[in-house]
């Protein structure tokens, strides 16, 4: 039988989750979305960045405060809580929105992209990311799984920070270990996470030419203290 996603990333009855990463968070957070609303539950989507007005799912109805959020999701199942629209982006939120959000007994499950990437594989984050809100019960670290054997400079986003941690060049290829590292790191995957907030890896683009890759990252980070769970989509 398939798991679904919030049985596969272990998710509790109640949850501010946040994604972050790259290698594929915005489909990660929608198919989380439909699956919750399918399943009866009032769920807000939202972003603390930027995100492709285009990514905004059309069974979703797009507020932009809390009352107004309060007032839709009362009539249906989700909605997508944005800032402002810049052409074809959508301005996220205010983390401090979110956390007020998290007290509000009107919503299940808050699922929130708070990290950029540019569509690359993989990510070591700025200073001033990721946007991830105080009251996270989960972050989920995303990471591709096509990063594996290619150059630092063409899969990574940030690549010199990518560098800085695995010691690779731009021009070097990162093997499992690298990535690996990169997810483990403060200045990488963990970065301005939360001391309490449970952590969850997600390794995407799982193929069976990736499977070998999948399993020597898992085996990397099976003992790291701050990692709850990984998981392969």
């Amino acid at each position: 039988m398939t798991r679904s996603f919030s049985q596969t990333l272990g998710l509790g009855p109640r949850e501010l989750v946040s994604f972050v990463g790259a290698g594929g968070k915005s489909t990660l957070l929608l198919g989380l979305g439909h699956e919750l609303a399918k399943n009866g539950h009032r769920v807000v989507l939202t972003t603390t960045t930027k995100m492709g007005t285009n990514q905004i799912p059309a069974s979703s109805a797009p507020v932009h405060d809390l009352d107004e959020v309060r007032r839709v999701i009362a009539a249906g199942n989700m909605v997508f809580l944005i800032g402002e629209t810049d052409g074809p982006k959508v301005i996220g939120v205010p983390t401090a929105m979110v956390d007020e959000l998290a007290d509000d007994n009107s919503v299940d499950y808050i699922v929130v992209e708070a990290d950029g990437a540019r569509r690359r594989a993989i990510k070591a984050p700025a200073e001033h990311e990721p946007v991830i809100p105080s009251r996270s019960t989960s972050v989920v670290v995303v990471t591709g799984l096509d990063a594996v054997g290619n150059r630092v400079g063409e899969v990574a986003h940030r690549p010199e920070l990518v560098s800085a941690i695995t010691g690779r060049g731009l021009d070097e290829k990162l093997t499992p270990e690298d990535v690996a590292a990169v997810i483990g790191s403060q200045s990488g995957g963990l970065a301005r996470v939360p001391d309490e907030t449970r952590v969850v890896v997600a390794l995407t683009q799982f193929r069976p030419d990736t499977k070998v890759a999948a399993e020597s990252i898992q085996e990397a980070l099976r003992d790291h203290p701050r990692i709850d769970r990984i998981c392969t989509f």
